[in-house]
């Protein structure tokens, strides 16, 4: 009986989220790389979207996994049991974090950490509106998709939320819609899937105080952004502020699933009672991805490697110079490179993958490509991946 291949199962099995997906059949991952069932390599420039900031498979991190799961898996639904994983990461992310930002309710992925900062939201406030920008993206899930600032991913799922505006991101005169009937205000510190947009200085402090004089709460996405990415453990700390809830996820876990929305105790304190169990999650606070989560922190804290990443920002801009590159915008290893259109990102970036270079592009930005790479990458892998990118656009203009 002939044997279906991995491909034809793929296909035939698992939900498709594209007519054309990349197809590569991994064996393996360590470090920078991938390497697929012939033994060819490809440097992650992706990091599997922003999550392996300490590279894949770090040493430490699969120790923890491995340490956990000899003890337990999962024991019952989120906050109920006292877990030493959940207590250990929640207590070690408090300590880096503003006294602010003290009580972390564990969940299984940002979308989620999304949903549950919206009902923490308008449940502490008592207020129904909830203001979004322009070309944001903070997952996929009914609530999520509401607050996301594109009509093209959305207008197939309507009827969503109700009670939800959009201003324009890094738009000073915009802030004065923010009123006392607004709830939250819900924002990616840096816009990822926008291409990568980062905000003013004053425009992120003069949201605070405007957050402030209507009794706003301000959520801060930094699902993308957090975990050193920027050059910062979060990328608040670049702006002097403090949100009032933040959402984690993605480099959090050191590659295993889980993410977070993290408030004070007062605010957090709200979901307890009226009713009781006012967020709940079966899997939220995983132990394996907790104790995952754990390693991963500390990995990034005592090798510092946030602390070298604005460096690397900018060896990738000097190797990154050609006539067809428009701009590179973004702040430490969150990047873009601004190219033509569609039709060149796209082409530039399967002959990227064609030479062992995993590139992207971005949900509401297909002009551009996407580097985010684990904050590991070494100088001489920047450099190759420069070289890459650069002979990938020289192709295109010549086929």
């Amino acid at each position: 009986m002939h044997m279906l291949s991995p491909r034809q199962l793929f296909l035939l099995n698992t939900a498709q989220t594209s007519p054309s997906p990349r197809l590569l059949e991994i064996e393996r991952a360590e470090g920078m790389y991938l390497y697929d069932f012939k033994g060819k390599s490809y440097m992650d420039l992706v990091s599997g979207f922003a999550v392996s900031n300490t590279g894949h498979r770090h040493p430490k991190v699969i120790q923890a996994i491995k340490d956990q799961a000899d003890k337990y898996l999962h024991l019952t639904v989120y906050g109920e049991y006292i877990q030493s994983p959940q207590i250990k990461f929640a207590s070690k992310l408090a300590s880096i974090l503003p006294s602010t930002l003290s009580s972390i309710y564990f969940v299984n992925s940002g979308a989620e950490a999304t949903e549950g900062a919206m009902k923490l939201a308008k449940r502490y406030t008592g207020r129904a509106e909830i203001i979004a920008c322009k070309n944001s993206y903070h997952g996929s899930t009914q609530g999520a998709l509401s607050v996301m600032g594109n009509e093209e991913y959305k207008q197939a799922y309507r009827p969503l939320l109700p009670g939800i505006r959009f201003i324009e991101f890094n738009s000073l005169i915009d802030l004065a819609s923010i009123n006392t009937d607004t709830a939250a205000v819900i924002m990616e510190t840096i816009q990822g899937e926008a291409g990568v947009i980062v905000p003013d200085v004053n425009y992120m402090q003069s949201l605070r105080k405007r957050c402030d004089e209507t009794g706003t709460l301000l959520i801060l996405d930094e699902i993308q952004s957090g975990f050193g990415r920027t050059g910062k453990l979060f990328a608040f700390e670049h702006y002097d502020i403090k949100p009032d809830i933040l959402l984690l996820a993605k480099g959090m876990g050191g590659g295993m699933p889980i993410g977070a929305f993290v408030s004070s105790i007062e605010i957090m304190s709200v979901l307890k009672e009226n009713p009781i169990l006012g967020h709940i999650t079966t899997f939220g606070g995983h132990p394996v991805s907790c104790a995952a989560g754990l390693a991963n922190l500390e990995v990034i804290l005592e090798e510092k490697l946030f602390e070298d990443v604005a460096r690397k920002e900018s060896l990738f801009k000097k190797h990154l110079q050609h006539p067809e590159i428009k701009e590179i915008r973004g702040k430490g290893l969150m990047l873009s490179i601004q190219l033509t259109s569609f039709k060149q990102v796209e082409k530039v970036s399967r002959k990227c993958v064609e030479n062992g270079i995993i590139i992207d592009w971005f949900l509401h930005c297909d002009t551009a490509m996407r580097i985010a790479p684990p904050l590991i990458i070494t100088d001489n892998e920047i450099i190759k991946a420069c070289e890459t990118i650069i002979e990938a656009i020289e192709y295109y203009q010549s086929n």
